[in-house]
């Protein structure tokens, strides 16, 4: 507080009154988003499973458009979903990290649009549920194939990886998913197999259209920046806290 008062010339009692003051008047976003078409969903955890969920354009990594102490359940993000149809969105693309709630509200909402799965989130998963140094055969060559997620780029190395998700397939996943094993570690690979075959067709979509992020982590460095500023306000109360981050989104966007 000291410091901006040397640089603005005001004292601090007055600092404190304009902070306050708008504080308290916190910024509404009624912007029309008919414009963009290429977009990137995405939320953050602040408090108890609770936090900002968020909507960027990714052809200008612009956040347009968010809401701030949302769960990520059907209910919220259906309110947030209706909010966009009100500001006349029209999407062509949208990079997801998975959840499922918001997929069918999205394909619900704009049965047209192309659904991107984040590739950064397939292979982080995919990782974790294959250990770092599995003992199972099956579970060492799931693991390879989730290595190369992020190394795709082009139509020909997506065909290949197809045909060995397809391999691997054939030699291992039917016996896993009639397995009677219910192991930690055996439950964990079912789950890395059902997840990879349940996203293969949402993968690749940006092989198509360059335009399309085949990831959310413009939108995930974004929050990390948001957080990084609030934990410099470890003082603010309660109740400033949204108005706080209104203004930090409405202000920086980027």
């Amino acid at each position: 507080m000291r410091q901006l008062s040397l640089q603005s010339g005001h004292s601090i009692s007055t600092i404190r009154r304009m902070i306050g003051y708008w504080l308290l008047r916190p910024p509404c976003n009624t912007r029309n988003l008919s414009a963009h078409r290429y977009l990137i969903f995405d939320g953050t955890i602040l408090e108890r499973r609770r936090g900002i969920f968020a909507m960027m354009d990714s052809e200008s990594c612009s956040v347009l458009y968010a809401e701030l102490d949302i769960l990520e359940s059907t209910s919220d993000l259906s309110g947030f979903c209706d909010s966009l149809v009100q500001r006349n969105l029209s999407p062509m693309s949208a990079t997801v990290d998975g959840n499922p709630h918001l997929i069918k509200i999205l394909r619900a909402l704009w049965p047209k649009i192309i659904i991107q799965r984040c590739l950064v989130h397939i292979q982080r998963q995919g990782l974790s549920w294959c250990r770092i140094n599995p003992k199972r055969t099956d579970a060492k060559h799931l693991r390879e194939l989730f290595l190369q997620v992020m190394s795709i780029n082009t139509k020909v190395e997506r065909d290949r990886f197809l045909a060995q998700v397809n391999e691997w397939e054939k030699k291992y996943g039917q016996r896993i998913a009639s397995s009677p094993e219910t192991g930690w570690v055996f439950s964990d690979l079912k789950r890395a197999r059902s997840m990879l075959l349940a996203a293969l067709p949402d993968m690749f979509h940006y092989l198509s259209d360059p335009n399309i992020p085949k990831c959310t982590n413009a939108l995930e460095g974004y929050f990390a920046r948001l957080k990084q500023k609030y934990r410099q306000h470890r003082g603010l109360v309660k109740q400033h806290c949204d108005p706080y981050f209104t203004w930090y989104i409405y202000l920086c966007p980027r």
